[in-house]
């Protein structure tokens, strides 16, 4: 039986979480720094000194870099917390991209490179990116890699182009994936290199418009043209980029489940209050059926979503390989929230599309929470052919693990 019992410092810590969010990133939401392609580096970077002061920087990293060295499950409290204004993980150092290329950046970076791209990072004083997303290439389908590094013993040459890049507008950490090409001077294929932002041949030809605006400086299009860069920028080994970016996406696709969660939530009491002040037909509109299963569908599906996300996290705790629990867990709950969100707008009804109050704004950023680190469709037809192969998961994960059958209990 998995037992989720929160203990009472990391009730304490979500607690703290949830109160600096609301008293001090809250009121940043209407700042007009919040631009068209996301928070500037100058909002974000205020956000970040907040968070410093308050003690809740980067808290899911390693101790080693300055974290707090939660596990999966405990991060998924304190992210969901932090979740409850868009701005939160911006501020706290957890959002997307930064936090995912924190996670592998730990996992498989050199001591000398930890010194030069991670813990500024982590520390909040720059931002990172994870460049292999392709308009013709690499995306839900990595295989497909078009971006190329040549060889010659002593530096690799690098070309293509990328886009949905995100924050690649003054991102100083730069994760890149691209293909080795066969040479005589060692191995070959997908392949990650690590460098700084704003190296020659590093060209940002612009900033995409998108109908999200959470993610700082939004989405880039970037073109590599003959990007020079020494044999020690390999980050990890040549050829292990597929298994390096499956590493990374596993956890990241949960921790957007985390952060989408608290931001739902603060939609659900948005909705909630608003049913129970406005009045239609001689009552509150929250009295009427027709909202209040509205509202009772939306409580399901948070719960259901906060119970998904819990047991996912602790079987990745408890040493289950994540891909495929993440891929059910991200498909789920993405469309969940997404439509949790969607009823919050149509209760809130003409001023749900208005900027009246910020359930529109939660409205258009989680959108493509069905899309990011890939398409509920692909992670089906990946579920789909996994069960072709091997059966299902009562077959062959508690067996292979030597853990129980997958059942939840969660504390109230």
């Amino acid at each position: 039986m998995i037992d989720f019992s929160i203990s009472p410092e990391l009730a304490a810590l979500a607690a703290r979480t949830r109160k600096f969010v609301i008293d001090d990133i809250i009121p940043y939401e209407r700042d007009p720094r919040l631009t068209q392609h996301g928070p500037t580096d100058a909002l974000r970077q205020e956000l970040v000194e907040k968070a410093r002061a308050a003690d809740l920087l980067s808290v899911q990293c390693p101790t080693t870099y300055g974290g707090k060295g939660l596990s999966h499950t405990e991060v998924a409290v304190v992210l969901e917390a932090s979740g409850w204004s868009t701005l939160g993980p911006v501020a706290m150092n957890c959002a997307a991209p930064d936090e995912g290329n924190m996670y592998i950046l730990s996992k498989i970076c050199r001591p000398d490179q930890a010194d030069r791209y991670l813990k500024p990072v982590v520390q909040g004083h720059q931002r990172s990116v994870f460049a292999m997303t392709e308009p013709e290439g690499a995306g839900s389908d990595p295989a497909q890699l078009k971006t190329e590094a040549v060889f010659d013993g002593t530096h690799f040459t690098i070309n293509g182009l990328k886009w949905l890049i995100t924050g690649a507008n003054g991102a100083k950490t730069w994760i890149i994936m691209a293909r080795v090409l066969p040479n005589a001077h060692g191995p070959d294929g997908p392949t990650l290199f690590v460098c700084e932002g704003g190296t020659p041949g590093i060209e940002i030809e612009r900033v995409m418009n998108s109908m999200d605006r959470n993610y700082v400086e939004g989405h880039g299009v970037v073109r590599f043209n003959n990007l020079k860069l020494p044999a020690d920028a390999l980050l990890g080994e040549v050829g292990e980029a597929f298994r390096y970016a499956q590493m990374r996406l596993a956890p990241a696709r949960m921790t957007h489940c985390m952060r989408w969660l608290g931001a739902a939530a603060r939609a659900h009491k948005i909705a909630i209050d608003h049913a129970r002040t406005r009045t239609a037909f001689g009552k509150p509109i929250g009295d009427h059926q027709g909202v209040s299963f509205l509202l009772a569908q939306n409580e399901i599906d948070l719960k259901v979503s906060r119970l998904l996300t819990w047991q996912t996290a602790w079987l990745m705790d408890n040493g289950v390989k994540g891909r495929h629990e993440s891929s059910i867990a991200k498909s789920e709950i993405s469309e969940r929230l997404f439509q949790v969100t969607d009823r919050c707008v149509q209760v809130l009804g003409g001023i749900g599309v208005t900027d009246e109050t910020v359930v529109e704004m939660i409205y258009r950023d989680m959108r493509p929470f069905r899309l990011y680190d890939g398409p509920t469709e692909v992670h089906k037809f990946a579920i789909g052919r996994q069960l072709m192969r091997q059966g299902t998961e009562f077959e062959a994960t508690p067996a292979a693990n030597g853990l129980p059958i997958p059942f939840v209990r969660a504390a109230e």
